[in-house]
């Protein structure tokens, strides 16, 4: 059996799966992100441990699988948090995540340095790793001066469960510390934000082994001697392994806390112009390019809270048929944005309301508005050279079916359902973890699921949506 460990930003799933890949259970705990000031977001590090073993914990009670059988675990995870650690690898402050705007002035000037975009081919955005260390060096100079080991999220969870530091490619190209092309870590980069090669981890591939479990963990969770723990890869990289995204052209749209749309590539090409991330696949020989939207289904999530009800409810509320777009237009920027703005002060607005708006045609407007950002996610990426002809939908936004047909219709492509509910990043990690116990090859192991429906775009709106996507992007200016 080979199991899947996913930490996210709101929780952390765990799947198992068997050697023919089918699904024998799942499980979940929630996570807290603490705000202490507006823009940041944190975590303490500990929290991941505790919500990792709940899982665990749920998953073997669930399933009744016998976790002795357990041959390799694959990670996958959140990118672009900092957790810096000292020489005895205790944590030094609470994990700065991906969606915290406080490092902008820092990111700003790593950018402005030629090498960074030349070596790493993406911009220095503010969530991005570099500008967080650099954040801490200007202000939390003592904590700074002690850190030993600077890991990403599931790579602290690795080094809970294995003892060692190691990183992997496709997260690793989130830090601007990476030589994107030639996949390795780059000194000169290190060097220019003030770090060193020797407080990086140690790098692999997604689906090569990285270490194994220590024999403490091995026996409180009834395991056998020497699982194989997997590189594993960053949320979206694992997510393309779940979803069999490992070609040239194919590509998914995720519609989760933060909206991504993500497509596969043989090369790298970097155009970080165009503020599409290029960064290396979980995969040996592959990259990706992808868009990011940093409010997605937590833009709804928000609508949800200040209104007293649920996202669930929410999407609903326009009813089966897609409408044309109303008076309301919203700018979905609750958190800033990456692609294609690179602006961590952009701010979220609700514009054309009335004292006769109602709180559906305000869902209306936040599902439409999460649709033209993944628009202009999509004209980003065909100047990246990325052109895909369809997109696999996952995250919990992709259960409206609402919300899926204003996106086929927003970017004119046709959206595909897969089949299952465990399709994944956890599911990805599964799959890193079973070639790295096997040497199975990418072909063998990552197939792509059956489509259990397809949405196509609605002819007769496909004009309404391109107009008031003009509008929305003259609004984002």
């Amino acid at each position: 059996m080979y199991l899947g460990i996913d930490l996210g930003t709101s929780g952390v799933k765990v799947l198992l799966m068997d050697g023919a890949q089918r699904v024998l259970g799942s499980a979940q705990a929630g996570l807290a992100v603490s705000h202490p000031h507006p823009g940041w977001a944190e975590q303490d590090p500990a929290d991941w441990i505790t919500a990792t073993e709940a899982a665990l914990r749920d998953l073997a009670r669930q399933s009744g699988a016998d976790l002795a059988a357990v041959r390799a675990i694959g990670l996958s995870g959140q990118m672009h948090g900092s957790v810096a650690l000292d020489g005895s690898d205790r944590v030094l402050r609470k994990a700065i995540l991906w969606n915290d705007g406080r490092a902008q002035d820092q990111a700003r000037r790593l950018d402005a340095r030629p090498e960074f975009r030349a070596i790493s081919g993406n911009i220095v955005f503010p969530g991005f790793t570099a500008p967080k260390l650099v954040w801490m060096a200007e202000h939390e100079p003592h904590l700074f001066a002690a850190v030993a080991k600077v890991l990403l999220p599931k790579d602290y969870l690795r080094l809970w469960l294995t003892g060692e530091h190691v990183a992997e490619m496709s997260d690793a190209a989130g830090t601007s510390w990476l030589d994107t092309g030639n996949r390795r870590w780059s000194p000169e980069l290190l060097a220019a934000s003030g770090m060193r090669p020797d407080q990086m981890p140690r790098l692999v591939e997604g689906n090569a082994p990285s270490g194994t479990l220590r024999p403490e963990l091995a026996r409180r969770w009834g395991m056998g001697a020497g699982v194989i723990v997997a590189g594993g890869a960053g949320d979206n990289a694992a997510t393309a392994v779940g979803a069999g995204t490992v070609q040239p052209g194919q590509g998914f749209l995720s519609l989760g806390t933060s909206g991504v749309l993500f497509a596969a590539t043989a090369q790298y090409q970097p155009r970080p112009d165009s503020a599409v991330h290029v960064f290396c696949h979980a995969l040996p020989g592959m990259w990706h390019a992808m868009g990011v939207i940093l409010a997605a289904a937590a833009a709804l999530d928000w609508l949800a809270g200040v209104t007293g009800t649920t996202a669930a409810a929410l999407a609903e509320a326009p009813g089966p048929t897609l409408r044309p777009p109303g008076e309301i237009t919203f700018l979905p920027y609750l958190s800033g944005e990456r692609t294609p703005h690179n602006d961590a002060a952009l701010r979220g607005q609700f514009l054309g309301l009335s004292i006769g708006s109602t709180r559906a045609e305000m869902a209306q407007a936040v599902m439409e508005g999460v649709a033209f950002a993944f628009a202009d996610n999509l004209q980003a990426l065909r100047m990246a050279g990325s052109d895909p002809k369809a997109l696999l939908a996952f995250g919990g936004g992709a259960s409206s079916d609402y919300w899926l047909k204003a996106i086929a219709t927003a970017l004119d492509l046709p959206i595909l359902v897969p089949e299952g509910q465990h399709l994944g990043a956890a599911f990805g990690a599964a799959r890193l973890g079973l070639m790295a116990e096997t040497g199975a090859s990418v072909a063998e192991i990552c197939q792509s699921p059956a489509i259990a429906a397809e949405i196509h775009p609605d002819a007769a709106l496909r004009d309404a949506f391109a107009e008031r996507h003009s509008l929305f992007q003259s609004l984002s200016r």
